[in-house]
């Protein structure tokens, strides 16, 4: 498989190691250097179960940035989006890197504490030794807590920090010279309270329900997998923007269960009322309770992959079911995958492969 032209024309260095295009190994570059990359994706080529392998010399450039090209993964839909994201990542943490060694003038000390301290110490959760790196705390109308991290360069205020944030949507900061951290603290308490309707119904989702991915969800997570019953689960994919819409849904599990929850899904998607709660909103539609942690154990549907015997795998868990109802096991899909390619009897169709159970034989 040849790489795709805009990604030729993004990272030349970049080239596909096999046929399928799920392994690339070469160099990214910044600021004209070039480091070392191999990046493996799965073999339904999605980027939130990549793995990306580099050089010690990267990692430890990209080290602060990591939960960034994370979020990056899961939100980016190509390769070739992924990789101009992370090169402008690795610019800005180049750009800070190179500004740990530059003297800064007097001014810019005395201008940064002069601006701490009208913004209020109690609002200040971390300021490094430097004084480059500074960490500050806000709580939102639910009482939730937030955290901002500025990692200032030499020429500050003149030019302004960079604004690192947990949250599911970009958050870009208006700056003019004169502005100071207390315009950028009133202008993060605005994005957090525009964004409280999402985070409502991620914490009610999270709080009354069984969610088994992610098992600790960030604030800027937009997905979780919710338990339905065993061996069955939905996939939700909440729009930040409008958190109270109907969401993205794919449901995982043997077709004879999840079969009759598309077609809920798909018969009462007229009844969706933005009014009321995304998570009653799911059960309304779907006409069922979703299991609680109060009255059910995670056991009881998490059950491990009938290969490999582990529940996670490099991150994943089990997300394929055998059809026929008295089997019901779960399998990891790359675990699946192998195990079918290995058997004589089992056939391909285009990206789908069809074989046996290793269970039941079906």
């Amino acid at each position: 498989m040849a790489a795709p032209a805009a990604l030729l024309r993004h990272c030349p260095l970049l080239l596909p190691q096999d046929r399928r295009g799920t392994a690339y190994e070469g160099f990214v570059t910044a600021q004209g250097r070039d480091f070392h990359i191999r990046i493996l994706l799965p073999m339904d080529f999605q980027l939130k179960n990549a793995r990306i392998e580099c050089s010690w010399h990267l990692k430890k450039i990209l080290h602060g940035y990591r939960h960034i090209l994370k979020q990056r993964l899961h939100s980016c839909p190509d390769l070739v989006s992924f990789m101009v994201e992370l090169k402008s990542v690795l610019e800005i943490a180049l750009k800070n890197t190179q500004d740990l060694h530059i003297p800064r003038p007097p001014e810019y000390y005395s201008c940064l504490v002069r601006d701490l301290e009208i913004l209020g110490w109690n609002k200040v959760a971390y300021v490094d030794t430097g004084l480059a790196t500074i960490k500050l705390k806000a709580e939102d109308s639910c009482g939730r807590q937030h955290l901002i991290t500025l990692k200032l360069n030499a020429k500050y205020p003149t030019e302004p920090p960079d604004c690192l944030v947990d949250f599911p949507v970009q958050f870009a900061v208006s700056w003019m010279p004169q502005n100071s951290l207390a315009d950028i603290y009133t202008q993060f308490l605005v994005a957090v309270e525009s964004l409280r309707g999402f985070w409502d119904a991620m914490d009610e989702i999270d709080g009354n329900t069984w969610v088994l991915e992610p098992e600790n969800p960030a604030r800027a997570a937009t997905r979780r997998r919710i338990a339905i019953g065993t061996n069955v689960s939905v996939n939700i994919e909440v729009d930040p923007r409008h958190p109270n819409m109907l969401p993205e849904c794919y449901f995982l599990g043997a077709d004879h269960v999840v079969n009759p929850l598309r077609m809920k899904l798909n018969n009462n998607m007229h009844l969706w009322d933005p009014e009321i709660s995304l998570l009653q909103n799911l059960k309304d539609l779907l006409e069922i309770d979703f299991p609680s942690r109060a009255v059910i154990e995670k056991s009881d549907f998490a059950k491990d992959c009938g290969i490999c015997y582990a529940y996670r795998l490099n991150g994943a868990t089990p997300d394929h079911v055998c059809d026929e109802p008295r089997c019901g096991q779960p399998f990891h899909q790359s675990c699946l995958y192998e195990w079918l390619q290995g058997l004589p009897s089992s056939r391909q169709s285009f990206n789908v492969i069809f074989g046996e159970c290793p269970y039941c034989n079906k």
